[in-house]
């Protein structure tokens, strides 16, 4: 097998990091990836609630569209998009 080949159920476990400001979103699983009918990633769709545990959880999330995001690693995804771009959604 490549190297390179990056498994989604291994990148569950890959926290989000923003660069722009600094902010984490948690881990992948945690949050959700659209994909069209062709297989091409277009979102990510970030819970709006940054922690892992909160009573009073929102039912917002955040829209990061695909070409935000700027590296994937060994352990992280990291993003780069401002507040101005980010679309929050609340459901």
């Amino acid at each position: 097998m490549e190297d390179n080949i990056k498994y989604l159920s291994e990148m569950g476990k890959y926290e989000i990091i923003n660069i722009n400001d600094g902010d984490k979103y948690n881990l992948l699983a945690n949050n959700d990836i659209v994909i069209d009918e062709n297989g091409v990633l277009k979102l990510l769709l970030l819970n709006d609630n940054k922690s892992s545990f909160s009573l009073f959880k929102s039912n917002g999330f955040m829209e990061v569209p695909w070409e935000y995001v700027k590296k994937i690693g060994s352990k992280t995804i990291i993003i780069d998009i401002d507040d101005e771009t980010l679309r929050v959604n609340r459901v």
